[in-house]
């Protein structure tokens, strides 16, 4: 698996994950205003005939691009999917406390849209398949059952952090300090 390098504004303000090969035209073109962790990553380009050398780039894993302003993330709510939903929950259904993969877990509505809820963040939890049956369309006070964790909509860098598997402890570090600090995002 090819690491992820995170864009950042000229800010400062954390924007995207980009392929490496996107941060390669970004250093190419003179586009990279300052980089950020101790460890670059390196990769390799053709072969010059006449020297017979290789050529090469180090890349960082965090870059500022120039010219970016960066986008308004403040109060933008980050695309709602299971693979982020099932990260934010750490894979461990809401209401039995099970830790699952992926194919066993499902998407439950707090209140059903049968009864008015909404495909938001904050009315979603992770469940397993036995207690998302269960539950059915009913809600929480029509049931024996209990939420153990409440469902909340993540902000940017926490969202960052929930799309990328691979994530160096340089980048971990740059986002964690602009998560709440009430809340421990869930990595695995």
């Amino acid at each position: 698996m090819t690491p992820l390098i995170l864009q950042l504004s000229q800010g400062g303000q954390a924007v995207s994950w980009i392929h490496w090969r996107d941060a390669v035209l970004y250093y190419a073109k003179d586009q990279v205003a300052w980089t950020l962790g101790d460890q670059t990553l390196r990769f390799y380009g053709g072969v010059n005939r006449v020297s017979n050398a290789r050529s090469y780039m180090d890349i960082h894993p965090i870059i500022a691009v120039q010219g970016d302003q960066g986008r308004s993330v403040f109060g933008t709510v980050p695309t709602l999917n299971n693979r982020e939903l099932f990260q934010r929950d750490g894979h461990t259904c809401m209401y039995c406390l099970t830790s699952l993969g992926d194919r066993h877990l499902t998407r439950d509505h707090v209140v059903p849209i049968s009864r008015g809820g909404r495909n938001i963040w904050t009315n979603v939890v992770t469940a397993c398949r036995a207690c998302n049956q269960r539950k059915a369309d009913q809600l929480l006070s029509e049931t024996n059952m209990r939420l153990h964790a409440v469902p909340y909509t993540p902000n940017h860098a926490e969202w960052l952090i929930l799309r990328n598997r691979h994530i160096s402890a340089d980048q971990m570090a740059f986002l964690k300090a602009q998560c709440p600090k009430y809340r421990d995002v869930q990595v695995s």
